[in-house]
C-alpha cells in the first residue's frame, strides 16, 4: 500500500470525510530536506468532515496529525492541510 493509501485509509476510518483528497506532491520537493528519491514524502490533504464541527483551525489539524502520526514520524516529511466542515465546503 502506498503512503497515500494509508493516509486515506486512515483518515476515512477516524473522520468518515464527506470529501477527502490525498494529492502527492513530492516531485515540487525534490532537492529539500526530507524528499526522497522515490517521493511519497510531502502530501496536500483537503478534509471535509462533520468531526470538525465546534472545533478550530488548529484543533482539527491536530486531529489530523494524530491520526497520522505514524506517518509523519517515519515517512512523511510535510503535510499541507485544509480542515472543513460539510457547511464550509459548500
Amino acid at each position: 500500500m502506498t503512503v497515500a493509501e494509508t493516509i486515506e485509509n486512515k483518515l476515512r476510518q477516524s473522520l468518515a470525510p464527506t470529501r477527502l483528497n490525498v494529492i502527492d506532491e513530492s516531485h515540487r520537493h525534490a532537492g529539500h530536506a526530507g524528499a526522497r528519491p522515490e517521493g511519497e514524502t510531502h502530501f496536500r490533504v483537503e478534509v471535509v468532515s462533520q468531526a470538525f464541527d465546534g472545533l478550530s483551525r488548529v484543533d482539527r489539524q491536530r486531529r489530523v496529525y494524530a491520526v497520522l502520526a505514524d506517518e509523519m514520524a517515519t515517512r512523511v516529511h510535510a503535510l499541507a492541510l485544509t480542515t472543513l466542515t460539510p457547511a464550509e465546503d459548500g
